[in-house]
């Protein structure tokens, strides 16, 4: 009798928390089945990755992890409502985070399919920083996600009313007339404590995080393991301590970072005279002229070597086939990155990847950071950015502005455009317009750089019907979208071989990233693989075979053109002769970063490293047990150093500098 006297008590107790804790499992039951159907989506993958039951177990604990977060906030304000004066403010609190809570988690499942479609992981930092762009956004999902936007949204309704259904239901169940007040108090600690260490899921020293849960070599698996929502939380919380993000691989003393950076081959005999800027190095030309040539960069959104026949991809670009024969082709180049912000970053600035968000869009980069066009403009060069879409879009326009560039053209700059699709004007008509300001800047007596960056690759591929035969008949694919990119571009470069400019103008053709990010390793290496030209008057023909990274180019082309000058890139020139190939590329995928070299690949996890090995020819990763310290300690100190060059505010050439020689 005194037995269930006291389970009596102890239900009454906890009724108090009953919507509380009937959304606690609600939440569970939802992540888990997600998950499943996840997991049977993806199961050539899963399966490949290891135990299927350890992986559904930590899934488990992870969303044990999510609900917890979601939960605690509410139960540590319980106290001041659980008495006879609040016990309708307490249910109704209850009610409302059930709602939400449980909408939420929905919503981030429900969007999750799409989204790795799209990145090859659950929605990350990416899925906030889109949402700053809901015209390209929205466009983006009718046109390449219409069906599973529809599902997606009923699904959402439907959840909706069912919750409300639940928590009507529940609430009509309370006790309120006889609540136990005290014994709801009394549990209250209790529930405090499971929550809190369902939260940190460990006894270790440090609470479980998303890489406690990283336990294959894929990291779209690992992705998995978590909930959506737990993934894109924890991408906010780093986006408030991205200044530090690259500590998650270790530490190493600043100056053993510098020593190791400068000892490469193509750095070790330069001269650094500046404390507070300790990359800025002298660069000589490799060649002279009268005057400099001037410079332009045609930025290709999303053309990978995925696209690209000589570089084992497809046959749908014979027209940069076809360029490649007429100067620097480079057969190894890598992106370092997924996202154009990326390409920006390491083309324009040969700033170095981190796991935080590109210096395109962070704050203490948007005046005295290092760029090419602040490079050229202390040179005498008129700079440029030239875009088919509106300029605002990843704060492109504002960190240009701030950094070197005289002028932005965007798309409403563009005039009369023949086609207008959902990132801007088409290709032809950007080129089009690009040849048009080329022509009118060559009659000034300076120079000029000019960033021409395309936009017509980008989902939902809208390009001008009748200009190219659609691939496998399909218009809006990808494939298709690359051929008629690749057909402006050829337009573009037989319009500029008979211009005024031709012959006083070296071209830089390149791609910012491959298309949509795939692969079963930890960071797919094949996928960050893209082709690279430099070409133009007094280019000669040459294969560049050693393994280049982005950052890399405009070193080169600057030094090509016959500028001299200060630097803060730590990127190779390989016009130099005499200097031994650099030989590597850095790719950030994700929280995790690859160190390419001939003989190696350290890929950088958070709290680990990995080390083994690129097989060209099957085109993966394989990971290899040899000792590989000296190449990881390299990797780490290319992968902390540009953290620190933000936070100090060091990558910037000194005006100063301008006046030595």
């Amino acid at each position: 009798m005194h037995f269930r006297s006291t389970v009596d008590n102890l239900c009454r107790a906890l009724n108090m928390y009953r919507l509380l804790i009937a959304g606690y499992v609600v939440g569970l039951l939802i992540l888990s089945l997600s998950r499943l159907l996840l997991f049977i989506w993806q199961y050539d993958r899963v399966e490949a990755s290891g135990n299927i039951l350890q992986l559904i177990l930590l899934g488990i604990r992870a969303d044990i992890i999510q609900m917890g977060y979601l939960s605690i906030p509410l139960l540590l304000l319980a106290p001041l409502f659980i008495n006879r004066l609040g016990i309708a403010v307490w249910i109704k609190l209850q009610s409302v985070w059930l709602i939400v809570a449980i909408t939420y988690i929905v919503f981030m499942e429900a969007v999750t399919p799409a989204f790795i479609l799209q990145y090859d992981l659950r929605p990350n930092r990416l899925f906030v920083e889109y949402l700053s762009y809901p015209k390209e956004v929205l466009s983006t999902l009718w046109g390449g996600f219409r069906e599973w936007v529809l599902v997606s949204t009923c699904v959402l309704i439907a959840c909706i009313y069912w919750l409300h259904q639940l928590s009507q239901r529940i609430k009509a169940s309370f006790s309120i007339h006889q609540p136990n007040l005290l014994g709801a108090l009394l549990v209250w600690p209790l529930l405090v404590v499971i929550t809190l260490a369902g939260v940190r899921s460990t006894l270790a020293h440090r609470p479980a995080n998303p890489a406690f849960f990283a336990v294959t070599n894929d990291a779209l698996v690992n992705s998995l393991i978590l909930s959506s929502g737990y993934s894109l939380e924890y991408a906010l919380y780093n986006l408030r301590h991205e200044d530090n993000a690259a500590r998650v691989y270790g530490t190493l003393p600043f100056d053993q970072v510098l020593k190791t950076v400068r000892s490469q081959a193509h750095l070790r005999n330069a001269n650094y005279p500046y404390e507070k800027y300790p990359t800025v190095h002298f660069n000589p030309a490799s060649r002279t002229y009268a005057k400099p040539k001037n410079i332009v960069v045609i930025l290709e959104e999303s053309l990978g070597a995925t696209f690209v026949k000589d570089l084992g991809g497809l046959d749908i670009t014979p027209n940069l086939d076809a360029l490649r024969h007429q100067g620097w082709w480079f057969k190894n180049l890598y992106a370092t990155g997924t996202r154009s912000v990326r390409g920006i970053e390491a083309v324009i600035s040969g700033f170095l990847p981190t796991p935080a968000r590109s210096t395109v869009k962070l704050s203490l980069s948007q005046h005295h950071f290092f760029t090419a066009a602040d490079l050229l403009s202390r040179e005498g060069y008129f700079t440029e950015f030239m875009y088919g879409g509106e300029t605002h879009f990843d704060n492109m326009g504002s960190f240009f502005t701030g950094n070197g560039f005289h002028s932005i053209i965007g798309q409403n700059q563009i005039n009369e455009p023949d086609f207008v699709g959902s990132w801007g004007v088409s290709d032809g008509d950007l080129l089009s317009a690009a040849h048009d300001r080329f022509e009118a800047l060559n009659q000034r007596s300076s120079p000029f750089f000019s960033l021409v960056f395309t936009s017509s690759n980008h989902e939902p591929f809208e390009y001008p019907s009748g200009v190219i035969e659609p691939y496998q008949g399909e218009h809006h694919r990808v494939e298709s979208a690359v051929k008629y990119a690749d057909h402006a571009l050829g337009e573009f470069m037989e319009k500029a071989k008979e211009s005024s400019y031709w012959d006083s103008t070296i071209f830089l053709i390149v791609a910012d990233h491959d298309t949509r990010v795939y692969g079963n390793e930890l960071v797919p290496i094949n996928k960050f693989h893209i082709p690279g030209l430099i070409v133009g008057g007094g280019i000669e023909r040459r294969e560049i075979l050693e393994i280049t990274s982005q950052i890399d180019l405009l070193p080169t082309v600057i030094s090509l053109a016959g500028v001299s000058a200060w630097t803060a890139s730590i990127g190779q020139d390989l016009s130099q002769k005499d200097t031994v190939p650099a030989n590597r590329a850095m790719m950030q995928f994700g929280d995790n970063y690859a160190w390419l070299t001939e003989q190696s690949v350290i890929i950088l996890t958070p709290g680990d490293d990995v080390s083994g090995y690129y097989d060209v020819t099957s085109k993966t990763f394989i990971e290899d047990s040899h000792d590989r310290s000296a190449d990881y300690k390299t990797a780490l100190a290319h992968a902390l150093l540009p953290s620190v060059l933000y936070q100090q505010q060091a990558y910037f050439v000194p005006k100063i500098a301008e006046t030595e020689p």
